[in-house]
């Protein structure tokens, strides 16, 4: 059976499991992102992720002690509740995997007392990304909606650089 719940932020202590979670988003990003960056860009690193579990910010998909999947949650300024970072370990996937991940955010945030979850996604916009397509036909599916279009350059100016290709930044919203 597969449990899902919130890294102790000790686990930010634990370099063989910051490692293994590092190295899951990356490699699921890197596979699922491929042309929207430059070749070698990861999407996080071990400093950044420990700093996400000791804000208790990380929930984990775990059996047996193996890492299956992995998602951040967290609270925005604005009120609204937000997931990102979602990996499924690509032996793991066609299981629901993801599915679980979202609804496990989704409880958290609706346990926080929230009631807007959000989520961002980079759209190349001079061409289909299929994992892009497949992803937003997912939420929308699963019933978020397109709220608006981010500026990426001033919400993540520091990442432009690292973009392969133009792309649009939308941003999802979900009432819980």
């Amino acid at each position: 059976m597969t449990e899902i719940s919130i890294a102790a932020p000790a686990r930010a202590e634990d370099a063989a499991f910051v490692a293994e979670v590092t190295d899951l988003v990356n490699t699921v990003y890197a596979d699922g992102e491929k042309g929207i960056w430059v070749p070698g860009t990861a999407r996080t690193d071990r400093d950044d992720l420990a700093s996400v579990i000791r804000a208790g910010e990380l929930a984990v998909a775990q059996r047996e002690g193996q890492v299956l999947g992995a998602v951040r949650v967290r609270r925005l300024p604005s009120g609204e509740g937000e997931f990102g970072m979602l990996a499924a370990h690509p032996a793991h996937r066609g299981i629901g995997l993801g599915r679980d991940l979202v609804a496990f955010a989704e409880g958290w945030a609706r346990d926080q007392g929230v009631s807007t979850m959000q989520l961002e996604v980079l759209f190349p916009n001079e061409w289909e990304h299929p994992t892009k397509v497949f992803l937003r036909d997912w939420y929308i599916r699963s019933g978020y909606q397109v709220v608006r279009k981010g500026d990426f350059s001033a919400d993540y100016p520091a990442l432009v650089p690292y973009l392969a290709t133009a792309c649009d930044y939308l941003i999802f919203n979900k009432t819980l």
